[in-house]
């Protein structure tokens, strides 16, 4: 188990640690001194059972509260330390507050120094911190009077501690890897190690990871958990990694970065979450009040969107979106403290909704929708309520991604949901049932209407359907829909469109006497077909007309565009494409020649070419230097 002290400075967070472990957390020469803590200092102690309990023993001076915020976050327990003879003291409130911000469940208080008040003194502080952290997230903490110059009370402390640890709730143990780093130093013949709070995940000997201010690749050498070498860590262990990585030198890692799996590397400038003020604030919390964002060890400058009200009013809660000064890691549930502008006040905190919204709308209702249904402990009750609330269904990568979720995790999780999902260049898009086959339907309908007004349009494109639909899923999605309906025969692809079953393009009186006119003169010319502007001077019509004309009908499967001037009959491009196949029937693997495929249709050499060059386009052919082989039936093409 993982301790954070707390409380006021000098009320003997420091010493009360070396009494419980033997250690002196003061390690700096400035804090031996000036006799107070300025870092974060760390401790560790075992009992008989080769239980361990840490300690991350945090600075109570005010001027240093954000070396507090970095080692109370992410921690299993907080010890609240209070001095008998001061009482409570204006950073002991702020750290109560920020434990109760951080939602640290576990605690225990510490009333120290009693060797030097009365008894009567001691009940009348520990009825003060009994009524001050009733309202806390630590309300119920049982209090242990303690001296650590005598001694008296540590055992009942440390034995108390111990049975904590084992019934302290484990952390859910899925997830990628993520530890914030809140300490790094070079040792010579090791390297580079960091030290931090494992949030999730677990972590071997050999793993490469990312470092997330940078984007470097790193790889795991060694690891100590627990104060202990091991080959392994995982969530809740407090643990030291040696690292190595060519960009290391020119990529430094600091306090603040998380070193963690690639999978859950996304840094952002933006997130939105719930944030609640502090009950002791003047005033409320108006919009885009800039603001000292802390989270994980991070430490970012901010301001604050408040989505729903003009303000979130002292005590009470909100949605908010945290638009930041530069881009941090942050995952959905991460907790977060804020403070003023000054950094010398905190004003509330909260926990992470969405890591990735959107940079726009982000007060719409549909989005204040959305953050509701990501106000969930349960990412299975979470993904149900998006995926009814979402016409254009979820993202299932930024969903995992921001729940830290694993490929085998997300999978499990959709076996208890029913779905459907488009799959496009690597991106997974799930939908409701319901809202699938909403969108299946409006595409039959809307199909439906545009064959009535186009009766002489043979197919509608995917980008026009979309244009006619209410709800407009992405193209990707909408081409794994209508594929889907392709396969149930609910929709015809017909060249490049889509049209219904059952339905039959019919030209206009006066296009049909034109075509008539016009097949006439293709058919004359069976295997010579002339050019569009020979054909226009034929039948006397203007050859920009005629070309439109021709492209139109194409459309209705009347004709084939060989090339941009030329249109051949779809029988003429069968009996053609049959010749071809003859002579590579003829000639086998060595192939047939344009020369020889000249000679058999009896037609020129360069509209020969044409023909071929169709062919290849068209997959029925492939051209191997002076020659070409059939690559599929003609059946399967034409």
């Amino acid at each position: 188990m993982i301790i954070a002290t707390a409380g006021h400075i000098d009320h003997g967070k420091t010493s009360l640690v070396k009494a419980l472990t033997g250690v002196d957390t003061d390690r700096l020469p400035d804090e031996k001194k000036r006799g107070m803590s300025i870092d974060l200092g760390f401790a560790y102690s075992s009992n008989n059972n080769n239980e361990t309990l840490g300690f991350v023993d945090v600075p109570g001076h005010e001027r240093f509260i954000r070396n507090m915020l970095a080692g109370v976050l992410g921690v299993d327990c907080a010890m609240l330390v209070v001095a008998a003879d001061d009482g409570l003291m204006p950073q002991t409130l702020e750290h109560l507050s920020i434990i109760d911000l951080l939602n640290i469940s576990d605690g225990v208080i510490a009333l120290t120094k009693i060797d030097r008040v009365s008894e009567d003194r001691v009940k009348a502080v520990k009825s003060e911190i009994l009524e001050l952290v009733s309202r806390t997230s630590i309300k119920g903490a049982d209090i242990f009077p303690v001296s650590s110059a005598d001694g008296r009370g540590i055992n009942n402390l440390y034995e108390h501690l111990m049975v904590m640890s084992e019934l302290v709730e484990s952390r859910r143990e899925g997830g990628y890897f993520r530890l914030a780093v809140d300490r790094q130093f070079n040792r010579q013949g090791v390297g580079l190690i960091v030290t931090g709070s494992v949030f999730s995940g677990s972590v071997s000997v050999g793993d490469s990871l990312v470092v997330s201010s940078t984007g470097a690749e790193v790889r795991v050498r060694n690891i100590h958990a627990q104060n202990r070498e091991t080959k392994g860590a995982m969530v809740g262990d407090r643990c030291a990694i040696n690292l190595t990585g060519a960009d290391l030198k020119r990529s430094p890692i600091a306090r603040g970065d998380w070193v963690l799996n690639s999978e859950v590397y996304d840094p952002v400038a933006r997130f939105d979450g719930k944030l609640r003020v502090l009950l002791n604030e003047e005033k409320p919390l108006s919009h885009w009040t800039p603001v000292h964002l802390h989270s994980g060890t991070s430490e970012a400058l901010g301001r604050v969107a408040i989505l729903e009200e003009k303000a979130i009013l002292p005590g009470e809660e909100g949605l908010v979106q945290i638009v930041l000064d530069r881009r941090i890691n942050i995952l959905k549930s991460d907790y977060f403290v804020i403070r003023d502008q000054s950094a010398r006040r905190t004003l509330g905190g909260g926990y992470v909704l969405d890591p990735f919204p959107p940079a726009r709308g982000r007060a719409k209702p549909h989005r204040i929708k959305f953050l509701n249904a990501m106000d969930d402990s349960d990412p299975v009750n979470a993904l149900c309520s998006l995926i009814r609330n979402s016409k254009n269904g979820v993202d299932l990568v930024l969903f995992n991604r921001a729940w830290n979720i694993t490929t085998e995790d997300s999978e499990l999780i959709l076996q208890k949901i029913e779905h459907k999902i488009a799959e496009t260049a690597g991106k997974k898009t799930i939908f409701s049932p319901e809202n699938w086959e909403s969108i299946r339907l409006e595409i039959v309908a809307k199909l439906k209407d545009w064959h009535k007004e186009n009766p002489d349009r043979a197919s509608l494109g995917l980008h026009a359907i979309r244009n006619l639909l209410v709800v407009k899923p992405s193209v990707t999605i909408l081409e794994s829909i209508t594929n889907e309906m392709i396969s149930e025969q609910i929709l015809l692809g017909v060249g490049s469109g889509f049209a219904l079953p059952g339905f039959s393009p019919e030209l206009s009186k006066k296009d049909l006497n034109q075509w008539q006119k016009i097949e006439k003169v293709i058919m004359e010319r069976e295997f010579q077909p002339p050019v569009v502007f020979e054909l226009a001077e034929r039948l006397k019509i203007e050859s920009k007309e005629l070309n439109k004309f021709l492209i139109k009908i194409a459309k209705l499967g009347k004709v084939r565009q060989i090339t941009k001037n030329r249109f051949l009959l779809p029988d003429t491009v069968i009996a053609l494409a049959n010749i071809a196949a003859q002579l590579y029937e003829k000639n086998k693997e060595q192939g047939f020649s344009a020369s020889q495929f000249r000679d058999g249709t009896g037609m020129g050499r360069n509209l020969a070419i044409e023909i071929l060059e169709f062919f290849d386009k068209s997959g029925l052919t492939w051209r191997d230097g002076d020659t070409r082989k059939l690559v599929k039936s003609v059946t399967e093409i034409f």
